[in-house]
């Protein structure tokens, strides 16, 4: 999250969000406003003026109106993420499951996988499966675990942290968990 101190606000959608008095006290401060969106017409004349007078200046991103309900926002951004065919292609579920190797871990997977099935995040698991093997590839080292996701024996199996979930009991449910 970009550091704005108090005056930020997020939309719907995640986005910080702040009006043209907000951006000039947050560019006095020397905070980051170079992913911000701005809530106010003025920036479009302020673009633009950069662009006629050809000045060299960073152009600030305005707020644009979005016409996809909230609900389907996260699937729409997951669609436009890179990674080749072939891992958008892949049987995640089918993947996951070969990667299980005694009961109690085909069990573990199998409940888990629904859980991730119900909130829509077989393109996350996708993704991840392509990034944990673009940094291997690379000898990118990435960290052991963080937070409740540790509590997931589907991500140990794909390799995004080293906590073995059913070596220390830990339930899904602390990271997938209803609202």
């Amino acid at each position: 999250m970009i550091d704005t101190g108090r005056i930020t606000n997020i939309n719907d959608y995640g986005e910080p969000v702040v009006n043209c008095n907000d951006l000039v006290e947050l560019v006095y401060q020397g905070k980051d406003i170079n992913n911000l969106k701005v809530n106010d017409k003025r920036i479009e004349v302020y673009n633009n003026v950069l662009s006629d007078l050809n000045i060299d200046w960073p152009k600030i991103k305005t707020l644009s109106k979005l016409d996809i309900p909230v609900k389907d926002y996260d699937s729409a951004l997951q669609s436009d993420w890179y990674m080749p065919e072939e891992y958008k292609q892949l049987d995640v579920i089918e993947h996951i499951k070969a990667l299980a190797k005694t009961e109690e871990e085909k069990i573990k997977v199998n409940e888990e996988l629904e859980l991730y099935v119900k909130y829509g995040l077989l393109n996350v698991l996708r993704f991840l499966v392509y990034l944990i093997k673009v940094m291997r590839d690379n000898d990118i080292v990435w960290g052991v675990g963080r937070g409740s996701s540790v509590s997931s024996y589907v991500l140990y199996l794909i390799g995004v942290h080293k906590v073995d979930s059913i070596k220390y009991n830990l339930d899904i449910t602390e990271f997938l968990k209803d609202k």
